[in-house]
């Protein structure tokens, strides 16, 4: 910690002054980097966000206007001196000065990059045709650099024809080196053959440029296909545990009522539990279809849109009452303290409760249920038995889809899931789910 001092005597500084020089000298270092830091951070932030903008509206333009500036510096850097000797030299023409034509074949050469990736084709003939002049006319601009340019450009973007267009090329190439070696000092064959190579070399990259690109192509579409085969998916496998185990319910309750004409009672409390259970039905509907609403988690959604869409291993309880309800016998036990958050795998142990119960209901309507919910610290141990000794006159029908639907589902999370006939003709569904795991 350094102290500042004054010029002069120290016996002539003041006590107030000294308490000054004292908070100024011993004010704490680490104050300063803060206030020294926030600058160079602030200016960062905005010159980034000058940058995304600038790059906003550069990417917005068309892609001619985005492609000129280049042209325009090979025909800006042909006139100049420093640059003028350092064009491309083959078949040894003598140098001619420049001219009124001369700045044709330079316009030809440099303007047509413009349209380079709109008409690769067109670009390259008049790219070809400059240079084809420039060599022959012995301009030797620097111009005549935009020849390998545009060939890597049209190897990139043109899509048909490309066999023909670049046996025609070849054509075209073997034309100008014959009459470059009738007026030139005459190259070798080997020196327009090394050149042609070059000319090869340009136009491969940009084939290869192509194939990446198209290949990146594929594979994003491939990526966003797959992606909404899994969104599919999963949301067929939310309505198909929604609506089954409701529904099921439902018609359970339903076909209890119509044996409760005698019981004016048992009949309002069998019909109340119609409604509640078309009521919940709605509910978990409206949570599920929300998913789908572009506003959903932004906050400009309706109050419904703020209620949880996951259901919670806490709520197991409730779904053992609805059932309960419609006459199955349901013992439920809960061991240990559910954790604050479970991730995806709150959400599974719930939808294997819900499934196995809603088999119960098809297929063991009246037999005995236990239900058994451990929370550890790593998993979540659901499992779900059935006796297999009640009626079933109250099944509505099944395919199975549920089961192999909750297998996926915990294979997912890194689970383990299992479900089978046990001896005297029960069913019995398991499943270890990791805690924490989001899907």
């Amino acid at each position: 910690m350094t102290e500042q001092r004054t010029a002069g005597p120290p016996e002539r500084r003041s006590a107030g002054a000294g308490h000054r020089e004292s908070g100024a000298a011993f004010r704490p270092a680490a104050f300063r980097p803060l206030v020294n830091r926030a600058r160079p951070d602030g200016i960062r932030h905005r010159l980034d966000s000058a940058r995304k903008r600038l790059g906003g509206v550069w990417y917005r333009l068309d892609v001619v206007v985005r492609d000129l500036p280049f042209g325009l510096l090979l025909l800006i850097g042909s006139f100049l001196p420093a640059l003028r000797g350092n064009g491309t030299v083959i078949g040894g023409v003598p140098d001619r000065p420049h001219d009124a034509l001369a700045v044709v074949v330079i316009l030809l050469e440099s303007l047509p990059l413009a349209v380079r990736r709109r008409w690769p084709a067109l670009s390259l003939a008049l790219v070809s045709g400059g240079f084809a002049a420039d060599q022959l006319l012995g301009y030797h601009t620097f111009a005549a650099s935009a020849l390998g340019i545009v060939l890597v450009s049209t190897g990139s973007h043109l899509e048909r024809h490309r066999r023909s267009f670049v046996a025609g090329l070849t054509v075209a190439y073997v034309a100008l080196a014959v009459g470059l070696s009738h007026l030139g000092t005459g190259e070798t064959a080997a020196e327009f053959t090394t050149f042609y190579m070059a000319l090869c070399l340009a136009w491969g990259t940009g084939s290869w440029l192509r194939t990446t690109r198209r290949a990146e192509a594929e594979r994003r579409e491939r990526v966003a296909v797959e992606t909404r085969n899994a969104e599919r998916t999963r949301i067929a496998r939310e309505l198909h545990d929604v609506v089954t185990h409701h529904v099921t319910a439902m018609v359970v309750q339903a076909e209890a009522a119509r044996y409760l004409t005698a019981a004016p009672e048992r009949l309002e409390q069998s019909l109340s539990a119609v409604s509640d259970t078309g009521r919940r039905a709605i509910t978990d509907l409206r949570h599920l279809l929300d998913l789908l609403n572009p506003d959903h988690g932004t906050g400009n959604g309706d109050h419904a849109a703020a209620e949880p869409r996951t259901p919670a291993v806490g709520r197991v309880l409730t779904l053992v009452e609805q059932t309960r309800r419609t006459g199955q016998p349901v013992e439920f036990t809960e061991e240990g303290t559910p954790p604050e958050s479970t991730g995806s795998s709150d959400l599974v142990a719930y939808r294997v409760v819900q499934e196995a119960l809603t088999n119960a209901l098809k297929y063991a309507h009246g037999s005995r249920t236990s239900v058994v919910v451990r929370h550890g610290e790593r998993e979540i141990t659901v499992e779900v038995g059935t006796d297999g000794t009640g009626s079933r006159a109250a099944a509505v029908g099944g395919g199975g889809r549920g089961l192999a639907g909750l297998r996926e589902r915990v294979d997912m999370l890194g689970g383990e899931f299992s479900a089978g006939a046990v001896a005297g003709g029960g069913f019995v569904v398991r499943a270890r789910i990791p805690a924490g795991v989001r899907s």
